[in-house]
Formats: C-alpha cells, sequence, structure tokens
C-alpha cells in the first residue's frame, strides 16, 4: 500500500510517512513528523478540552468526526489556486493573489466538496464570488485556420467553447478569431486535432485581459 499524491496537487515535502508491517502487510499513515514525536512524548489536548469541543474523550471518534466534517486545506488552496489563475480585475485587468481569494472563500463560507472536483468547484466558487467583489474570467485571444470541410462542422462544435468570435474569413481555408475563457484552451486545441487529422491549426494570439508581467492585485 503506497500513498499517491495527485498530479494536479502540490506534493507536500515536509509530510513524514509512519509505517507498520502486520499479518504481511504493511500499512502506512501520513502526518507531519513534529506531531508524531509530540504524540509519543505526550503532548496531546486535555481530556477536558477534547469533551468540551466533541461531547467525547474517544480518540478513535473525534478523529472520525474531523475527517468527515473537517476543512480539507490543500483542496482549499487548489481550488483558490485554480480561480486566481482564471480571473481578473475588471478595471485593472490584473490577476487576483491566491492568499486573497483564499480570504475571500473563507468570507462567503464556502465549504470543499471531497466527492467534487477542484475545477467544478473553481468555476462554483467565481459564481458565487461575481456577487461579494468585482471578478471576472480572463479571456485568451485565439485564431484558428481549419480546412474548409471540416470547418463549417467544426464550428458549430466550437461554438460552446468561444466566449466572442472578432472575425471570420471564408478563403480556401476558415480562418477564425475569437475570444475564449482560459480553461477551455486545451479542449479546442484537442477538438481541433481530432477532427481536423491534423490539419487544422490553433494559434494563441494573446492574453487579452491578462498580460505578462501584470502586477498581482491584493
Amino acid at each position: 500500500m503506497s500513498i499517491f499524491t495527485p498530479t494536479n496537487q502540490i506534493r507536500l515535502t515536509n509530510v513524514a510517512v509512519v509505517r507498520m508491517k502486520r499479518a504481511g502487510k504493511r500499512f502506512e499513515i501520513a502526518c507531519y513528523k513534529n506531531k508524531v514525536v509530540g504524540w509519543r512524548s505526550g503532548q496531546v489536548a486535555k481530556k477536558e478540552d477534547l469533551i468540551s469541543a466533541f461531547g467525547t474523550d474517544d480518540q478513535t471518534e473525534i478523529c472520525k468526526q474531523i475527517l468527515t466534517k473537517g476543512e480539507v486545506q490543500q483542496m482549499f488552496r487548489d481550488i483558490a489556486t485554480i480561480v486566481a489563475d482564471k480571473c481578473v480585475t475588471p478595471e485593472t485587468k490584473r490577476p487576483y493573489t491566491v492568499i486573497l481569494i483564499e480570504r475571500a472563500m473563507k468570507d462567503i463560507h464556502y465549504s470543499v466538496k471531497t466527492n467534487r472536483s477542484t475545477k467544478q468547484q473553481a468555476l462554483e466558487v467565481i459564481k458565487q464570488l461575481k456577487e461579494k467583489m468585482k471578478i471576472e474570467r480572463a479571456h485568451m485571444r485565439l485564431r484558428f485556420i481549419l480546412p474548409m470541410n471540416e470547418g463549417k462542422k467544426l464550428k458549430e462544435k466550437l461554438k460552446p467553447l468561444i466566449k466572442v468570435i472578432e472575425s471570420k474569413d471564408y478563403g480556401q481555408q476558415l480562418e477564425i478569431v475569437c475570444l475564449i475563457d482560459l480553461g477551455c484552451f486545451r479542449e479546442i486545441d484537442e477538438l481541433i486535432k481530432k477532427e481536423t487529422k491534423g490539419k487544422g491549426s490553433l494559434e494563441v494570439l494573446n492574453l487579452k485581459d491578462l498580460e505578462e508581467g501584470d502586477e498581482k492585485f491584493e
């Protein structure tokens, strides 16, 4: 049995793994090394504090309550990071810092849902934050050059992923310049490659709202 860190999460290098082998099988617990030392030296919460907070001093039951109802800190930060990467302030077009987004998520009392992906929850957070603060999605400007035969059919599949079509040119090939949400780029790129069998091309013209080197808004 081994501990797996998803590729979209930050690896916690200061986390230790405590291992024990029993009945021919290996069991592991991930935790902070200083907490292991503290536990073994008897530095634990007082019995009266546990009873006051949880209504019991049964440590197994308390662990279950924390695991079931506690805030998942890593997912919380991952969601805030996605929001910060995708959004800007409407007036200055500058990106928000992760710290400010985390603070805003706490202000709206956002609770992490462990059964949903961080991307799904980031989109939900953006909707909720729009009701409380000035925030909008950053846009990317793209140019598609598509073979005419495949282009007309592909254009209909691309429509839901395009925010604004700025220009269309029907020549020997179909050329489209448009704005998209940053999060749609990969899906559009894969769709064009698949539907045109590599004959179509996709060019990033610029990030309309977020230019390289912009100062972050805090």
